[in-house]
This record gives C-alpha cells, structure tokens and sequence, in this order.
C-alpha cells in the first residue's frame, strides 16, 4: 500500500501565520505538524509516500524531507495548483499509485492512542482482503462541522454526509482513509460539489451505494485533533505537550520510528542526532542511540 499526504489549500483560517508558509509546516509543540500524519503513515508500514502541496509550499517540504531516504523512505512530491478538493490527490497522484491501494491522510491531522498500529495494520488487512473502502469515525460536539457517518450497532456505514444541518450522529469522519485502487477512477468520476470542490465524501457516498464502505470507530481513549484554527493548533500543542512531559518520550518522532520500524541503523540515527545535541529533540534522539 502507498501513502499520501495532502498538504494543500492557502491557509487562511491561520492568517497571518501561513502568509510566508504553509499550514502544515507550522509547529506543534516541537515539530512541524507535517511530521504527524507522516509517522502514522510510518506506523502504518507505508514507505513509499507522496506529498502533494501548492507550487509555492511544495519546495519547503523537499528541504524538510528530501527524498526521505534518511528515514528508510521513499518520498516523492506533486503539486495542487488550485483547492480543488481532497479527491483531487488520487487524480494528481495517479501514476503514483499505479496498482496499489493507498492511504490518503490530510496534513492537519494529529491522532494519537494505545494501539494505534494494530489498528492500522487491520485496516490495510481489511483493504485487502475485502477491496473495500475504510473510514474513521470520532465521536465530536459539533458534527456539523465536518463529514458525518451514521452506522448500526454492528458499525456497519448506513449514510454518510458533508457538514450536514441536521447530523445524523456525533460521528465526524476524520482525515485519514483506506482505499482499494478503484479510489482513481472513481475520484475522476464524481462532479465537483456547490463549492466547486471533489469531496472526498462523495468518494466515500460511491462505495457505501456499492456496499463497499467499512468504518472504525475511535473510543473515548483515542485523540484525533484537527488543527486547522488557531485555538486548534494551540490545544494541539498543549496537549502534545503535556503527553510528551507526563510520559517521558516524543509523540511522531519520525527519526525514532524509523529506527524502531528498523529503517534505519543505530549508526545512521546517531548521525542525525549528533549535530542536534544543543536542543531537547537531539538530546532526545541520543538517548534512544545510547540505550
């Protein structure tokens, strides 16, 4: 499987911050919030990534990630020139894809919760062996805000709708998705909604009328935080904050997962962390090369 990262749109719900950068390249707690949805991709098992962001934001990415060999990555890049929705990424990123299933998760995403690599690994599992489609499902106060799943008891999708008046459920469809191949050909299919986007929810509407949509829903012992405000990248980074203090070690520490994954040496981490000792990120990495 393969993975994206859409890393798009102008920003403008965090002027002035994103008027010399992108969004995504803004920090959360310590590092860029780019560094979040790549490790759960990393947790994921996904090595071969592409991230897809504007002409003007994309050449900040390459510096951050280069071809992300460091990591025992392979990263590429593509460019969105205008906001054209979320199910754009799987048309622009098509030849990318090729074959393979992806997981499409967006830039502004941060999840963090005990087992969350199991669960990942089942989802792509899921993929694989149904060709179904697979979404998340968080219980929020305000799914007006957002795309919204109705499910049975049993989980199983009954409709799913964006930003709806009248919200069927609690249940907000965060950004992070598993698609069989087909997710191209679909994408090109579907019409640009009111606002002249492609929605990813009518991707997702396409496979629950082919009864090809499973869902899984994060309990109340699970945090997914959508950054896209300023209170939100606030909380975010408090909250980042407050685990990584309580708990003794870094949340998305992409150098630390590779290196746990086995992508990467003992020797080839040292080499990362050696220049870096002045501040706590450095010391941080030394401290896994010495035990």
């Amino acid at each position: 499987m393969k993975g994206i990262i859409l890393a798009g749109g102008s920003g403008t719900r965090l002027y002035p911050l994103t008027k010399g950068q992108s969004k995504q390249m803004l920090a959360i707690h310590d590092k860029p919030m780019v560094y979040y949805p790549l490790s759960v991709l990393m947790l994921a098992g996904i090595k071969d990534i592409l991230i897809i962001s504007t002409a003007v934001d994309l050449p900040g990415f390459k510096r951050l990630f280069e071809d992300g060999s460091h990591l025992g990555l392979k990263i590429s890049y593509s460019i969105q020139s205008n906001p054209n929705g979320i199910a754009e990424a799987f048309i622009i990123g098509e030849k990318f894809i090729g074959e393979d299933n992806v997981c499409l998760i967006l830039g502004d995403n941060i999840f963090y919760g005990g087992g969350f690599t199991k669960i990942l690994n089942h989802c792509i599992k899921e993929v694989v062996k149904s060709n179904n489609a697979l979404v998340f499902g968080y219980h929020v106060s305000d799914p007006e805000r957002y795309g919204v799943v109705e499910h049975d008891l049993n989980s199983n999708v009954l409709s799913i709708e964006e930003k709806p008046e009248f919200p069927k459920s609690n249940y907000a469809v965060v950004g992070l998705y598993f698609y069989p191949n087909s997710v191209v050909e679909i994408s090109k299919k579907i019409k640009p909604s009111k606002r002249g986007e492609l929605e990813i929810t009518s991707v997702n509407q396409y496979y629950l009328q082919n009864n090809q949509l499973n869902v899984t829903l994060l309990d109340k012992d699970f945090t997914w935080l959508d950054s896209g405000t300023h209170e939100s990248m606030l909380e975010a980074s408090n909250y980042i904050q407050t685990i990584e203090k309580r708990k003794g070690f870094k949340v998305a520490c992409i150098e630390e997962i590779a290196y746990r994954l086995g992508y990467i040496t003992n020797d080839e981490l040292y080499k990362m962390a050696e220049p870096l000792q002045n501040n706590s990120y450095g010391k941080y990495l030394m401290k896994i090369v010495l035990n």
